[in-house]
C-alpha cells in the first residue's frame, strides 16, 4: 500500500482536505464535525486575510485510495523577529495512527519550509497563533468549544518521535456559573471600580469601530507575550463579520480608564454545542436548526476567546483589578441567558496573574494544548510538490 502526499491545488482537493478529520475522528465521541461551509471560508484567501499575507500550502496523505492525513505549512512575515532565525509554522494536522503517515506529512511540511530558508518549525497553528493553537494533550474526554481544536491522544507521541519538543503549553479553564463565588471574590466584585474607570457594554450601533477598539487593545495587551503576532486591520474587519451573528451586547464589555478604552472581554455562545448533530452540513435544514438553537433555545455553554488590558496599566491597582471586573460583568449571564459553563481560553502556562484570577473564581483547568518546535536544517531540503 503506497503512501502519496498530494498538494491541495483546487476546490475538489480542498474539500477532501477539510473532510480528513471526519475519517480520523469517526469513532471519537468527543469530536464535533466543523461546518464544511465555514471551513471552506477559513481556508479561502478571499475571506481570510492571513492567507493573503502569508505563504501557505496544504497537503493530503492518501493510501490505498483513502485520504488518511493532512497538514499545512505557513510562513507569516509578521511572525519573524529581527536577529532571530526565520520561523515557519505547521498546522491543520490530522492523521490516522500510523508513524509513516506522520513522518511523511511533517517531512513534506518541513521540506517546504526549508526550501524557503526557514530554520525552525513551530506548531500546530490553524492557521495562525490567533486562531486554533496547539495540539490537545490533556482533556480528550470532553468536546472542544468554539474555535478550539481537538486531537487524538496518539498525535503528541507521533510528533515527539519525529523530534518535536514542547515549547509552550496553553490552558483552557472552565468556570461553572451555577457555583457560588468564593467570599473573597464576591467582596472584590461588590466594590465599585475606581472613579477613573467605567465599565460599559458593547455599542452595537457603532459595531465596526467597537471591534477596531478591541483589536487595538488586544494588540497592545498581548504585544509582549510569547509568540505574539498582531492582528491586522483586514483581520479585524473579517473578525467583525464572523462574530456579528454570535454577538450579544450583554456579553461584550469594555473598561474605560480616564475616558479611553483600556480593556475588554468577549463572550460568545459555544456554537459547537449547536452544530454537534449536523455532521458538518447546513443544508437542507441545518441553517434553521442552528438559528433556532442559538437565538431561541440557546446553548448552555460559551467561550471567552478575546480579552485584554492595555500594557500601560500592567502592575497598577487599576490594571490588576480590571480583568476580574470584566469577568464579573459576564457572571449574570447565568440568569439572563441560561448559561451554565464558560470556557476561558487560551491562557499561557506562565501567565500566572490570569491563572490566579481564574482559580480564585473557582475555574479549573480542564484542557491543555501544547505548542511544539523543532530546528530544521535548511541546507538539506528535498524537492516537494508546491
Amino acid at each position: 500500500m503506497s503512501l502519496e502526499i498530494i498538494p491541495v491545488d483546487d476546490g475538489v482537493r480542498l474539500r477532501r482536505f477539510i473532510r480528513v478529520p471526519f475519517a480520523v475522528h469517526r469513532n471519537d465521541p468527543a469530536w464535533i464535525a466543523p461546518l464544511i461551509m465555514e471551513r471552506k471560508q477559513a481556508f479561502s484567501p478571499s475571506s481570510n486575510a492571513f492567507l493573503r499575507r502569508a505563504e501557505v500550502r496544504f497537503w493530503i496523505a492518501r493510501r490505498d485510495g483513502r485520504d488518511v492525513g493532512r497538514i499545512s505549512a505557513q510562513i507569516d512575515p509578521l511572525a519573524q523577529r529581527d536577529g532571530e532565525p526565520r520561523i515557519g509554522h505547521f498546522g491543520s494536522l490530522s492523521a490516522v495512527d500510523d508513524p509513516e503517515i506522520f513522518e511523511a506529512l511533517l517531512g513534506t511540511a518541513e521540506d517546504f519550509l526549508k526550501r524557503r530558508g526557514i530554520a525552525y518549525a513551530r506548531g500546530p497553528f490553524t492557521l495562525s497563533i490567533n486562531e486554533e493553537t496547539g495540539l490537545l494533550v490533556d482533556g480528550f474526554d470532553t468536546p472542544p468549544m468554539l474555535m478550539m481544536g481537538h486531537d487524538p491522544p496518539y498525535a503528541a507521541g507521533r510528533l515527539e518521535a519525529l523530534g518535536y519538543r514542547k515549547e509552550k503549553d496553553v490552558y483552557a479553564y472552565l468556570l461553572d456559573l451555577k457555583a457560588p463565588l468564593p467570599p473573597s471574590v464576591r467582596r472584590v466584585l461588590q466594590r465599585p471600580p475606581a472613579s477613573s474607570v467605567r465599565l460599559r457594554r458593547l455599542d452595537l450601533s457603532d459595531y465596526a469601530n467597537e471591534v477596531r477598539r478591541m483589536v487595538d487593545i488586544f494588540n497592545d495587551a498581548w504585544s509582549g507575550n510569547w509568540g505574539f503576532v498582531p492582528m491586522t486591520d483586514e483581520e479585524a474587519g473579517e473578525l467583525a463579520q464572523r462574530m456579528r451573528m454570535l454577538v450579544d451586547e450583554r456579553l461584550v464589555w469594555f473598561a474605560e480608564a480616564d475616558g479611553e478604552p483600556a480593556g475588554f472581554i468577549v463572550l460568545l455562545p459555544n456554537v459547537n454545542e449547536a452544530i454537534r448533530d449536523l455532521g458538518g452540513r447546513l443544508l437542507p435544514f441545518g441553517w434553521a436548526k442552528l438559528a433556532w438553537r442559538l437565538k431561541v433555545r440557546g446553548v448552555p455553554s460559551a467561550r471567552v476567546p478575546l480579552m485584554g488590558v492595555r500594557r500601560r496599566l500592567a502592575g497598577t491597582a487599576i490594571g490588576s483589578a480590571m480583568p476580574l471586573q470584566l469577568i464579573g460583568c459576564l457572571l449574570p449571564a447565568h440568569e439572563l441567558l441560561g448559561l451554565r459553563r464558560v470556557e476561558l481560553s487560551w491562557i499561557l502556562e506562565d501567565n500566572l496573574p490570569m491563572r490566579r484570577i481564574l482559580e480564585k473564581l473557582g475555574a479549573h483547568r480542564y484542557k491543555t494544548y501544547r505548542i511544539y518546535g523543532k530546528a530544521i536544517d535548511a541546507s538539506g531540503a528535498r524537492e516537494v510538490s508546491p
